[in-house]
């Protein structure tokens, strides 16, 4: 009997526990640049639920991202860094028989283990060749989305080189119901459902994992309901425009997400976690309209405009907020400092993440000093961030795409009221968080990134040779220090090496022909599963 009683005695010491751990909700943009955002200046596109949170919690002013999606999601899930599971390079494509590889355990496994339900709505796109690579069975408890790299907003198909098929999934089922109907407002309506209709007697861990504002088929790159892209006339840009009025929606989406966490009451216990998974598609990469104005590079580079990530953390938890935080982090920081808000002892000395929660709760220095953005020898480009310094060898795209592209986005005002009155403003408002005008205003100003005119510009040519660059001083990497700080640059190689000693090799593989939708009713499947023999049959 006594056995009994401390039996029962822990289950409910267990359930009384995993109930008290905060709710953790990451909301991740596909191909958000710098600018693009409220809160980082710029007045063109209107942001007000995403700078809410913003204004109340944790602007991550020195928050680094990798520069592509697989890449990036791969290290947001593992706490590594890309160049330690194979994922270093380029993206999965959906005729590609691999994925993120099965010995590695991921964020949703650990939480779990907690307590906690897990839920993904949207992308994935870390393997889906075969069941054992997909959400369902990597720790998420369900999923709505897609497997692939990008979809139409509204037919849900995606055309790859070639490929063209239907991707849209309930778990491991088509969701063909779905056709039609605008892919933000069905990631909006799943996490709003699943916020009402969960159990509080345990911990939720919901990802949102936007298609927007990634571009989508050539048959029209880039789509949005036709009356909020009227929206934006003042928008000169055609491509610019209808970006405007993806984001717009996206931003949407964040307001009400919020509002229905403080309506089901979780919001005073959860943590809010809002970023890019890389720098923005700018000036047409892509087929894309992105601004990382005024930062150097775009999407799939490695210059600051495509691995410095726009990034909010939000949570009544944290001890000092409404401030521009300026802690250095990267995505592979959020696997143990999540873990450490959750209460989690658990430490993993194989991951290259490290935990940044009492630094940011306390606004106490970075426990970070040095990142690695990537080393990609089949590009033959690699940068790593030491200190002060920042290192490039070799870079993409022939360096075709090293400069710097807009638009600012400073023209026009900024309108507070739209923060105070949008969804996410009123929910926040509600747990007084929200700080006064003037506040919000002086929080903007600082977190504005401004390039330093005083600055002599160096030129960088790191197809000849590589570059260096005080990125404190210079963040929009403008004065190339190689040639007078030639024992810093020698140093700067010499950790390079020995980073790159530490790199598994890429596991990317070319397509297999089994992958292409059209042997599949046109839909893209976990087509690993199947035996040859029955596939051409």
């Amino acid at each position: 009997m006594m056995s009994f009683l401390l039996f029962l005695s822990l289950v409910t010491l267990g359930q009384a526990v995993a109930s008290t751990r905060p709710h953790i909700v990451l909301i991740i943009a596909d191909d958000l640049g710098w600018n693009d955002v409220g809160f980082h200046g710029s007045n063109q596109i209107p942001t007000p639920n995403i700078d809410a949170l913003a204004w109340s919690g944790l602007v991550l002013q020195n928050y680094y991202v990798t520069p592509i999606c697989t890449p990036s999601r791969a290290a947001l899930m593992t706490g590594k860094y890309p160049i330690h599971t194979g994922m270093q390079h380029s993206v999965i494509y959906g005729n590609e028989p691999r994925g993120l590889p099965l010995t590695e355990k991921l964020l949703p496994q650990y939480l779990k283990e907690l307590g906690y339900s897990t839920h993904l709505v949207g992308k994935w796109h870390l393997g889906s060749y075969k069941r054992d690579y997909l959400p369902l069975n990597r720790g998420f408890d369900t999923h709505l989305g897609f497997w692939t790299g990008r979809i139409d907003l509204y037919d849900h198909t995606s055309f790859e080189y070639g490929s063209w098929g239907f991707d849209f999934r309930r778990g491991f089922q088509v969701a063909h119901d779905l056709f039609g109907v605008y892919a933000t407002d069905i990631y909006t309506d799943e996490a709003v459902k699943l916020i009402r209709a969960h159990n509080e007697s345990s911990p939720m861990f919901l990802v949102v994992g936007h298609s927007a504002v990634h571009s989508g088929n050539p048959s029209e790159f880039l789509r949005a309901p036709d009356a909020v892209v009227a929206n934006f006339s003042h928008v000169q840009d055609l491509q610019r425009r209808k970006f405007a009025a993806m984001l717009s929606k996206l931003d949407e989406s964040v307001g009400k997400v919020v509002a229905a966490l403080q309506h089901r009451g979780l919001l005073e216990n959860s943590i809010v976690m809002f970023t890019t998974d890389n720098g923005g598609a700018a000036a047409g990469f892509n087929n894309n309209a992105a601004s990382n104005y005024p930062l150097k590079g775009v999407k799939n580079t490695l210059w600051e405009g495509g691995v410095r990530g726009a990034g909010v953390l939000w949570s009544p938890l944290l001890s000092k907020k409404s401030r521009v935080a300026r802690q250095r982090m990267h995505i592979v920081d959020w696997l143990p400092t999540l873990l450490a808000a959750a209460g989690s002892n658990e430490s993993d000395d194989d991951i290259d993440g490290v935990n940044q929660w009492e630094s940011l709760s306390e606004d106490l220095p970075s426990l970070r000093t040095s990142l690695v953005h990537n080393i990609d020898d089949i590009y033959g480009s690699a940068s790593i961030t030491i200190g002060k310094w920042k290192l490039h060898k070799g870079t993409n795209y022939n360096g075709a795409w090293d400069n710097w592209y807009g638009p600012d986005g400073r023209e026009g005002s900024y309108n507070v009221q739209l923060v105070r009155t949008g969804d996410a403003g009123q929910a926040v408002e509600k747990l007084g968080l929200l700080p006064s005008d003037e506040d919000i205003l002086a929080l903007r100003e600082e977190a504005t990134l401004k390039c330093n005119k005083e600055i002599q510009p160096i030129p960088c040519h790191p197809l000849k040779e590589p570059c260096l660059f005080n990125i404190e001083e210079d963040p929009c990497e403008m004065r190339n220090l190689a040639g007078i700080e030639p024992v810093i640059l020698t140093d700067m190689l010499n950790e390079l090496d020995q980073v790159n000693q530490t790199v598994t090799p890429p596991n990317n593989v070319p397509g297999d022909p089994r992958g292409d939708p059209k042997y599949w009713g046109r839909i893209y499947t976990n087509f690993g599963d199947y035996e040859p023999a029955y596939f051409y049959s």
